[in-house]
Order: structure tokens, then sequence, then C-alpha cells
């Protein structure tokens, strides 16, 4: 029996400071309905999907930042997105600032959740590889302070099954690093939703500006190739409060090629009929883990420092 499942990719444009979340929400109901039209399964949302990418701004009153997160999820802005999924029977995935207590401490996170057809959330992650700085830099031309308002996320990457396959969740930089998709390949995952945030200007080193692009697909095809997996890579991407943010949301199969691309940096949906069965291309053949992998010959990957 054939495991194929109808997934869209639904890049969002430019969300401005001034942007309500029921503003954003609506935007991101009338791309859950278009990919709905199309016959989407699945609709997968970038990486702080609800608000701006505030970490490019240094802000100390407390009461503003905290503007930013959610403390619970459904909320009362984001339940209408819940309710229309569920209406239309449509399982979906986006990222968030989350703000939660823990251990009798406040924390906050960079957050995605995947939501099944009844609006549960079968599965949460928070952001494990965390970039940028933690104090204000004032040569900067924005500043990227994700290590200041969030925490690194203490879960190491899990899996949900939904449609009879395994998902895995994963956000912007951690797209970046290999050990992302072997971990999640080694626990099962079959499909990875990576939402991102990527402006076009690399502060720390300008002149890798223009490979912005080219390393932003590097970096997925190489870990859905060299780990069987189908990897949907979601943008927030366009002109936002004067940074402009990369584009390119793509499905990439677990060949490493690219199924669909968004060809703006606008709000739109891409689909792509996935069969997960294509897993098996990659993993009963050249990366067979079973078959080929030395886990013995790789010992510093292991060690934690």
């Amino acid at each position: 029996m054939s495991r194929e499942i109808v997934i869209a990719a639904a890049q969002m444009g430019p969300n401005q400071r001034a942007d309500s979340r029921r503003k954003i929400v609506q935007r991101m109901i009338a791309l859950m309905e278009k990919a709905a039209r199309c016959g989407a399964q699945l609709v997968v949302y970038p990486e702080l999907a609800l608000t701006t990418f505030f970490p490019r701004w240094y802000i100390k009153d407390t009461s503003e930042i905290d503007s930013f997160f959610e403390t619970e999820m459904p909320g009362a802005d984001t339940a209408p997105l819940f309710t229309r999924a569920r209406e239309l029977g449509i399982t979906f995935s986006f990222g968030f600032a989350e703000k939660t207590e823990q251990a009798g401490g406040v924390h906050h996170f960079n957050t995605s959740v995947l939501v099944d057809k009844n609006s549960n959330i079968i599965l949460r992650y928070r952001k494990i590889h965390i970039p940028g700085h933690s104090q204000y830099e004032s040569w900067r031309p924005f500043q990227h302070l994700e290590k200041f308002y969030f925490k690194p996320g203490t879960e190491p990457f899990s899996t949900a099954r939904l449609f009879d396959a395994e998902f895995s969740l994963a956000i912007c930089n951690d797209r970046r690093w290999p050990e992302t998709y072997r971990e999640m390949a080694l626990r099962g995952a079959e499909i990875a939703l990576i939402g991102y945030n990527t402006p076009m200007h690399y502060a720390p080193m300008p002149s890798h500006d223009h490979l912005q692009s080219f390393h932003n697909h590097l970096c997925m095809q190489a870990g859905a190739y060299q780990n069987g997996l189908w990897v949907i890579g979601v943008a927030k991407a366009g002109l936002e409060e004067g940074c402009q943010l990369l584009g390119q949301t793509c499905i990439i199969a677990p060949t490493g090629e690219i199924a669909a691309q968004a060809s703006s940096t606008d709000d739109e949906v891409i689909l792509a009929l996935c069969d997960i069965d294509r897993v098996k291309e990659i993993r009963e053949n050249v990366f067979n883990f079973k078959h080929h992998r030395r886990p013995e010959m790789y010992p510093l990957l292991s060690r934690t420092s």
C-alpha cells in the first residue's frame, strides 16, 4: 500500500511589528484554505509565524518582550486557526515564541508544533541550535539577539506518527547542522518539517551574503539525501521592518531533488505529492545505516566536550 501525502508549504510574506495576531492568523487561514482547495492534507508554516522577527531589536521592557510570546497554545488569537483546520480536516505545523513555566522558573523558547486533524498538538519541539548573540552589539545594522530572548531546547529531536509516517520538527538554524538530520533519521523520522526566518545580510561575514540562497538549499538537500528524508523548508520572506528575508520555500525529496519551490517572497502555497516510501531508495541503498554506517569509527561525534 502506497504512503502518499499531499503536503503544502505555506510561505509567509513579512509580518510587520504593528500587525496584530488576529491579522496574521487570518493570513494563515487564507493560506490553509488555498492549500485545502488544492488537496493538501498537511500545511507547514514558517518559524515565528505569529510575529515579526523581533530578535532584530534589543528590547529592555519585559512587558513588550512578553507581547511577542504565547503562554498557551491555542490561545484566544490562535484558536481560529485550529478551528478552521479542524473544519477542513487538515493537519498543520507552525512556529512561534513560547513562554512557559518550568521547574519553578519562566523560560522562553523558539518553538514549533505539529497538530493533527482534530486540532491536538501531537509533537512540540523547542529550537536546539540557537544562533546569534546574547548582548546588544552597536556595530550591527540590525540585531540577531536569539541568545538573549530564547533558552535552548532541552529535549532532543523526536518523532510523531501521522498519515502512517514518522514526522520530526526543526527550526531555522537547525537546518544548517548535519547532526539534525542524522539524529532524526536514526530515530526513524521520514519527513522533516523546518520553518525559517533568514536575513539576506549576514553581519558577521557580509562577504557571504551572496551565498545565502545557495547555502539555504545546500544544507537541506544534503540533509535529505544523506539521511533519506523528505524535507519541507518553509520561509517567512520579504522586506520585514527594513530587513530582507530569504524566501526559497521548498519541498525536497529523499534523493535531494527539489520537488517544488516558491517563486516569490510573498504569501504563497506550494504543494507536492510526497511518496513516503521513496525514503527506501536511500536507506536501502547508498545510505543503508545498518549495513554501511560505522558508528564505532566516529567516537568524537558522541563527545559533549
